[in-house]
């Protein structure tokens, strides 16, 4: 249970962190930088993980390199995200 409660957390910081890199923290609330912290942090275990052999906050691993490859795929989603919403907003 503790592990979930810190999971939840640090994917909070680095949604939040990812929000302030990517210039969207005005538009996203506390709920949405958990999502974008989990969802990156799960991406970056996908992609990011096998090419650095670092493990990411949702494989249980809170060392500073899984931190900063989580950081990096939650950064790849609000991209992502910020080029579906430019090519939706013409």
């Amino acid at each position: 249970m503790i592990n979930f409660i810190v999971w939840i957390i640090v994917g909070g910081i680095i949604g939040w962190l990812a929000s302030i890199v990517m210039r969207t923290n005005a538009q996203q609330g506390t709920l949405l930088n958990i999502v974008v912290g989990v969802i990156g942090a799960f991406l970056a275990g996908l992609v990011l993980s096998p090419l650095f052999g670092v493990g990411t906050i949702n494989q249980g691993d809170f060392s500073a390199p899984s931190l900063v490859i989580s950081l990096a795929g939650a950064i790849i989603l609000l991209a992502i995200v910020n080029l579906f919403r430019r090519g939706t907003a013409r």
